[in-house]
């Protein structure tokens, strides 16, 4: 039972993290084109002001589920197979790309003034989604095979 609610709250915390990410570059963004580019910058304001504070939560329910589980369901690094070294590795490159985007661009972003310097910002913080994205993608393949 406690294995199977820790794997529960560790899929639900990647879904919304990964599926986010997701929406926010093959849906949200293209979808922007409509709008104005000052409109453009205020959404995008908004919108990760909203997912970013949800992944705060989100990565640490992963993170910790995740340990939960190695230790306490699998005794230890030593009892579970290649699969989960990966994406325990992956896991944490993705945590420090956020943690990075949140503390560097989305920062910058949060001060900037001029629609063009914010841009700037919102281009950098899509690079950044676009790696996590990738790393996700394969964080979810790999773990097909755990």
């Amino acid at each position: 039972m406690t294995g199977s609610l820790l794997l529960a709250l560790h899929l639900l915390g990647a879904v919304v993290w990964v599926g986010g990410m997701a929406f926010s570059l093959l849906v949200l963004r293209p979808s922007l084109a409509v709008l104005e580019p000052a409109q453009r910058i205020a959404l995008h304001r908004a919108v990760f002001q909203r997912f970013f504070r949800i992944v705060w939560h989100a990565m640490p329910i992963v993170i910790l589920s995740g340990y939960a589980m190695v230790f306490g369901v699998f005794g230890g690094f030593a009892g579970v197979a290649w699969p989960v070294h990966v994406m325990h590795g992956l896991g944490l490159v993705m945590a420090g790309v956020f943690v990075w985007i949140v503390i560097d661009p989305y920062a910058a972003l949060k001060r900037s003034q001029a629609v063009p310097e914010a841009a700037k910002y919102v281009d950098r913080i899509r690079k950044l989604i676009q790696v996590n994205l990738l790393l996700g993608g394969v964080v979810v393949t790999i773990a097909a095979f755990a």
